[in-house]
């Protein structure tokens, strides 16, 4: 990881049972601590998975470890290559490598199907005929045992249905393995569980070659005990798994124990972080795809202008607990603020405008004037913008009759200040038929170059930002909202669709930008794109999938103002 990239992870109670277990007479004493992120390929990251991701990395390169990504590829039916490439390019844009140590978890697919031959030769599994809708009838209750009728079947018999169940004789669902442990566990998970079924798939890696596939709570603990890791770290909802971990572990012969550790999952208001819902957002068309800036996903993200930074630290400070909660998604919008308030160049962008002409500048004059890129930093160094008798003003800085307090541009109003060149005040202003403003008129005091009048009399107006119409370059500006009004749209039994935000987007054209932009560069893929304050707008990027050279198109990341509250 890079020197600037390194994570600010302090002590959690996940690092204290690893220190625990890594000290003298501990369960790991004298071994490397090694984890591992096992993601299913079968979708992007999002923000959700951040937390796992930087658990897993980041707890390994605390403890001096190792960290291995495994594409948990044992369910075919929804896996794809495209999601396993770019899984990769996410983590490695957040900052993290994992070397040589990249698996699938179907490259274990053998191994595993004879871990589970020699269970069924210990009696400790066998093969069950129960249909699903048995299997739920014979489940039992809190107060009724599970059944099966095939709980006895000879171990032989098991041995040759296992077989012939991999050679393809029978059909989907006309069998199972089950593990044999107790039907009456008050934990569910452990009445006896399934361990393989039936299913006629091509897999993305093995093709046809399988047709009976590992459940994950089978395959999970065998790939983590191949692997030689230490600590399988995971979120909550595998806490009552974590007995049937321990048991497959226990029961099968693999080289090592790794210790199951469970923390929350990271939940945000305003969003969904269900694979499955983000699926139908995708390819029911309301977004324009896994990488639309207004999806929680890393790819959508870092095109809408966030760094990989501003989510590690997004991701730490919110800790790692035992407990779920919800997380605000302002607080995610804040520090990205904190990290580009420190990096972003700030530039001059006209998102709505209307022409100003200073009616005393000498006509076809132009000016130069060179400004901070970022104020107090004199490191980040100056740029040049010109200034002539026409500009470009926002809209909303004029109006023809003033409101209270209002202190922009109107008609005999108080002087304003043009940002880092002049002081101007209106003098009057055109309309087309129906009354739209189409150019405002000014005269400004050639005495109060840079902004400060030489009397050192007080300003009572705003100070502006335009843009100099000689050397103005065209934009298409994207303002991106929460793309759900609802702050739990997928909470009880709401229909997470009806949630949408009509208002999640609004493209503006015709925005008028400083000269200084007009080369910028779209990002490398897999990259994050430069991040620009637009003055009094917000944070701003290229876009990296339709900005090109002579059609520029700028993301907003995140507005200027912080709701957040501490």
């Amino acid at each position: 990881m890079a020197e600037d990239m390194k994570p600010t992870t302090g002590q959690n109670f996940i690092h204290e049972f690893i220190t625990e277990d890594i000290a003298p007479g501990g369960r790991f004493a004298g071994m490397q601590v090694h984890t591992r992120f096992p993601p299913e390929p079968n979708g992007y990251l999002h923000i959700g998975h951040c937390k796992a991701l930087i658990i897993d990395f980041g707890s390994a390169e605390k403890f001096g470890g190792l960290c291995n990504l495994r594409m948990d590829d044992t369910n075919p039916a929804k896996e794809d290559t495209e999601f396993v490439d770019a899984i990769q390019e996410d983590i490695h844009w957040l900052g993290f490598d994992w070397g040589d140590r990249f698996y699938y978890g179907s490259d274990y697919f053998e191994k595993t199907y004879e871990l589970a031959i020699g269970l069924i030769k210990k009696g400790l599994a066998y093969v069950c005929e129960l249909t699903p809708e048995q299997f739920k009838e014979y489940r039992g209750d809190v107060n009724t045992p599970a059944r099966s009728p095939w709980r006895d079947r000879p171990i032989e018999e098991s041995l040759d249905l296992f077989q012939r169940m991999r050679a393809g004789e029978f059909p989907e669902g006309k069998y199972t393995l089950r593990a044999k442990i107790d039907l009456e566990s008050g934990n569910f998970n452990m009445r006896d569980p399934v361990l393989y079924r039936i299913r006629y798939i091509e897999h993305h890696r093995q093709g046809t070659k399988w047709c009976i596939f590992p459940m994950y709570d089978f395959a999970h603990p065998i790939q983590d005990a191949l692997e030689g890791i230490t600590h399988s770290l995971c979120s909550l909802e595998y806490e009552d798994h974590r007995p049937l971990y321990d048991w497959v572990i226990n029961n099968t012969d693999v080289p090592s124990k790794p210790r199951q550790i469970e923390f929350a999952r990271l939940g945000i208001n305003y969003t969904v972080m269900s694979k499955r819902k983000l699926r139908r957002l995708v390819e029911e068309k309301y977004v324009s795809g896994w990488d639309d800036p207004r999806m929680p996903t890393l790819c959508g993200l870092r095109r809408r202008g966030y760094t990989p930074l501003s989510i590690r630290n997004f991701t730490e400070r919110i800790g790692v607990a035992k407990n779920t909660s919800t997380v605000d998604y302002a607080f995610l919008e804040h520090c990205l603020r904190e990290d580009l308030n420190e990096h972003a160049r700030r530039v001059m962008a006209v998102l709505r405008p209307v022409k100003l002409v200073i009616t005393n500048y000498p006509a076809g004059q132009s000016e130069e004037f060179e400004v901070e890129n970022i104020p107090g930093n004199p490191d980040a160094g100056t740029r040049k913008v010109t200034f002539s008798r026409e500009l470009w003003i926002e809209a909303e800085d004029f109006l023809p009759e003033p409101i209270p307090k209002y202190k922009r541009l109107y008609p005999d109003g108080p002087e304003c200040r043009l940002k880092g060149a002049y002081l101007i005040k209106c003098v009057g202003y055109e309309t087309d038929d129906q009354g739209n403003v189409t150019e405002i008129a000014a005269e400004y005091d050639p005495d109060s170059r840079g902004g400060d009048p030489a009397d050192g009399r007080k300003i009572k107006g705003a100070t502006l930002h335009w843009v100099d119409a000689a050397t103005a370059v065209d934009a298409e500006v994207r303002l991106y909202d929460s793309l759900f009004s609802d702050e739990a749209p997928d909470a009880g039994d709401k229909d997470f669709l009806e949630c949408l935000n009509p208002g999640s987007l609004e493209i503006l054209t015709g925005c008028k930008l400083e000269q200084s932009l007009a080369d910028t560069p779209v990002p490398e893929k897999g990259k994050t794109a430069e991040g620009f304050q637009f003055m009094r707008q917000g944070y701003f990027c290229a876009d990296s999938r339709d900005s090109a050279p002579g059609h520029l198109v700028f993301n907003r990341a995140v507005s200027l103002k912080d709701s957040f509250k501490f």
